[in-house]
C-alpha cells in the first residue's frame, strides 16, 4: 500500500530513505477487506475521463456528497492537520481525538488510481459509491473541524501514472473535492510516481488547474526527506513547479527513514531543504519558510529510528521560530502506546512503539496550528474504538512497506 521512499540520484535506489509507509500487513489486508464488502466498487467510464480532461475542469459529481459542509478553517489548521488512514490500521474515532486535544483537522489517507482514472481509497474502494470516508468526514465536521485528503503516497497506482493529462488527473481529483466538498489537499508524491516525470508533470499540472478552479483551496506538496533536503526526484518536484509557475501553500520533506538520528538531525533537514527552496524559487528566508513544511513520523520509524515526544517539541520550536507553514506527522492511528509499550522492538501501523498517552504526538500539532505551548491531551478511557482495555496489541510487522506514512 502506501508509504514514503527516496532515492538519492536517477539510478540504483539507496535503502528507503525518507520512507513513509502506508502499507498493511496480511491482517490489515483482511480487515480491510472485510470493511470493504459492503462497499461498490465503481470505475469511472474512460469516456468520460477524456471528455473532462479535454474540458481542463472537472464536472459536478452525480454522488452523494458529505451530507454536513464544511467552513473552511484557517490555513494554520489544514497546516497542522496529522495523517489519518480512515479505512485501515484501526482507525481512531476521530470525534474522541477532536475532544482530547483540540484537533479540529485531519489528512485523510490515501486516494489512488482505482483503474481507468478513477479515484479510490487505497486504490480498491471507489470515491464515487463511498459512505464509510463520508461518514467519518461528517462526524469530524459535525464536531467542529474539517478534513483534507491526500492522494497518493508510497507504492500503489496514482492518478498521475494513469490519467492521461494534466487535465485529465485534475478532474479525477477534482471529483473528490466535490464528493467530500474539500477545502484542501494534499499531493504526497513518492515513489515510484515521483520517479516518472511524465507523472510528475501531470500532477502539478493538475494541482494548478485545481489551484484556478478551486478559489482558495489549501494545496500542500510532500515529498521524502533526505540530509541534503530531498534528493534527485524532489528536486525534480520543485523544478516542475517553478517551470509551470505553481506555487501550493507548501512543499513539505518527510526527515525520517533515512539515517536520521534524534531532532537536530530533521532540523537540518529542514534548513537545506530551505536553501533548496530559496535557490530554486528565488524566494527571501522568510518566504520560502512560510513555504515550507515539516512531516514527521511518530515513534519508531520503518527503519527503527525513534522519535520521542521531546524530538516532536524541539522540531516544533524550530518550526514555530521560523514561521514553518506546515507542522504534521504520520500518524494519529498510531498515536497510541503498544501492548507492551515497546512492541518488543517491532514497528506497528497501530501504535507507535514507545511510551506515551493516546494522542500525545497529535498535541503538538494542535499547538503549532495554535502557535501555542503544548496541552496534553485529556485522559480518555477509551483511545482506541476496538474493545480493548489497553493500547492496542500489535501484530509486529516484518515487511518494511508496512506501516507508517
Amino acid at each position: 500500500m502506501v508509504a514514503r521512499s527516496i532515492r538519492r540520484t536517477g539510478e540504483a535506489a539507496e535503502p528507503a530513505a525518507g520512507k513513509r509507509s502506508r502499507g498493511l500487513d496480511e491482517e490489515d489486508r483482511v480487515r480491510r477487506s472485510t470493511a470493504m464488502s459492503a462497499l461498490a466498487v465503481t470505475v469511472v467510464a474512460a469516456g468520460a475521463m477524456v471528455a473532462l480532461a479535454n474540458s481542463g475542469s472537472a464536472a459536478p459529481s452525480t454522488a452523494v456528497q458529505s451530507s454536513v459542509q464544511s467552513s473552511a478553517l484557517s490555513g494554520n489548521w489544514y497546516g497542522a492537520a496529522p495523517y489519518v488512514m480512515p479505512l485501515d490500521n484501526t482507525p481512531p474515532d476521530l470525534s474522541q481525538v477532536m475532544a482530547a486535544t483540540g484537533q479540529k483537522s485531519f489528512e485523510l489517507a490515501f486516494v489512488l488510481d482505482g483503474g481507468g482514472c478513477s479515484a479510490a481509497w487505497d486504490g480498491t474502494a471507489a470515491v464515487s459509491s463511498d459512505t464509510t470516508v463520508t461518514n467519518v468526514i461528517n462526524g469530524v465536521r459535525a464536531s467542529g473541524g474539517d478534513v483534507s485528503v491526500s492522494f497518493g503516497g508510497f507504492g500503489g497506482t496514482k492518478l498521475g501514472q494513469t490519467c492521461g493529462s494534466a487535465a485529465a488527473t485534475a478532474a479525477a481529483e477534482q471529483a473528490v473535492i466535490n464528493k467530500y466538498s474539500l477545502k484542501a489537499i494534499d499531493l504526497d508524491l513518492e515513489e515510484p510516481e515521483y520517479e516518472n516525470t511524465t507523472a510528475i508533470n501531470n500532477e502539478i499540472g493538475a494541482a494548478q488547474i485545481l489551484q484556478r478552479n478551486n478559489a482558495g483551496l489549501y494545496i500542500s506538496i510532500t515529498t521524502a526527506g533526505t540530509a541534503a533536503g530531498t534528493g534527485f526526484f524532489g528536486q525534480n518536484v520543485l523544478n516542475t513547479a517553478k517551470a509551470d509557475g505553481f506555487t501550493p501553500n507548501n512543499f513539505s520533506i518527510m526527515p525520517f527513514d533515512g539515517g536520521f538520528s534524534g531532532a537536530s538531525s530533521q532540523i537540518s533537514a529542514l534548513n537545506a531543504f530551505h536553501g533548496l527552496l530559496m535557490n530554486t524559487f528565488g524566494w527571501s528566508s522568510a518566504t520560502a519558510f512560510q513555504h515550507e513544511g515539516f512531516s514527521g513520523m511518530n515513534g519508531r520509524t520503518d527503519s527503527a529510528e525513534y522519535f520521542y515526544q521531546s524530538d516532536f517539541q524541539t522540531v516544533l520550536s524550530f518550526a514555530q521560530s521560523v514561521g514553518l507553514g506546515r507542522f504534521t506527522f504520520w500518524s494519529v492511528n498510531r498515536d497510541r502506546e503498544c501492548n507492551p509499550p515497546d512492541n518488543n522492538g517491532s514497528l506497528s501501523s497501530e501504535c507507535s512503539s514507545v511510551t506515551q498517552n493516546p494522542w500525545d504526538f497529535t498535541a503538538y500539532t494542535v499547538a503549532f496550528a495554535k502557535s501555542a505551548p503544548v496541552t496534553e491531551p485529556t485522559p480518555s478511557p477509551t483511545p482506541t474504538p476496538t474493545p480493548t482495555s489497553t493500547g492496542p496489541t500489535a501484530t509486529p510487522v516484518t515487511n518494511p512497506d508496512v506501516t507508517a506514512r
